[in-house]
């Protein structure tokens, strides 16, 4: 399910945050209240990890990563490096890049299979996410926006992409993905996905200003509700209503 969240009164909660199927990383010196929330719907699937990125609390933004890996920027720390590697799982991968567009959140976005690229991206830096991420990388815009990583989400099951992404633009890049894909909006109208969202294959969260009709859009093409641990299946209700009646 999607769960709404914010960080020191911002709704941004993909610039202080990074979710994946493995991990969960959230920026140092938020509120007992942020760390609660993704506290209690992720540990007890994954590690949620306190940390900084070079110095800066928008973890987000700064790095890109899937349950196989994680990219950061060359100025990340050796101390920020040695807590990452001492938190995360032994199967994550954890891979220092010297790219120019350091911001690696903004200009890639990926799920555990496929990556979308800024068009400009060192090649070296594209062998790099291959190989780390085990993924296959495509160089794309959306919606004429080369921040493929600010205005695009995606899991593992479907995506939400810039509300003026052309039909056509969505089919060719729903092929590439291999995921449904639906142009929406966060936040109350909101075209900055990636800032305002974070997701894995079973949670998603949103900020805090997100309508609940953004809300229902995001758990559906997610498919989020079918993924719910504890939802009420057809196995439970006969015993349900058994013990109801007697």
């Amino acid at each position: 399910m999607a769960v709404r969240v914010q960080f020191e009164g911002s709704s941004e909660v993909g610039v202080f945050a990074k979710l994946t199927n493995a991990y969960c990383l959230v920026a140092i010196g938020g509120s007992a209240n942020f760390y609660s929330v993704f506290e209690g719907e992720l540990s007890d699937a994954i590690p949620v990890v306190y940390t900084s990125i070079a110095g800066c609390r928008i973890v987000g933004r700064l790095c890109v990563g899937n349950r196989h890996g994680l990219l950061v920027p060359n100025n990340t720390t050796d101390q920020e490096l040695q807590h990452l590697r001492n938190s995360l799982p032994d199967s994550v991968k954890i891979q220092r890049v010297e790219e120019r567009l350091s911001a690696l959140g903004n200009c890639i976005t990926c799920n555990d299979y496929v990556a979308l690229a800024h068009p400009d991206i060192d090649r070296e830096t594209e062998e790099i996410l291959a190989d780390t991420l085990k993924v296959e990388v495509f160089k794309q815009t959306i919606a004429d926006h080369m921040l493929v990583g600010t205005y695009c989400c995606f899991n593992n099951q479907g995506g939400l992409v810039h509300p003026k992404t052309k039909i056509e633009e969505q089919d060719e890049l729903s092929s590439l993905l291999q995921v449904p894909l639906v142009a929406g909006t966060v936040n109350r109208g909101s075209d900055v996905i990636g800032a305002g969202l974070l997701v894995n294959d079973w949670s998603a969260f949103c900020g805090f200003n997100t309508t609940s009709t953004e809300m229902s859009v995001i758990e559906g093409v997610f498919k989020l509700s079918d993924h719910q641990p504890f939802s009420l299946g057809s196995h439970l209700q006969a015993p349900l209503v058994d013990s109801m009646v007697s």
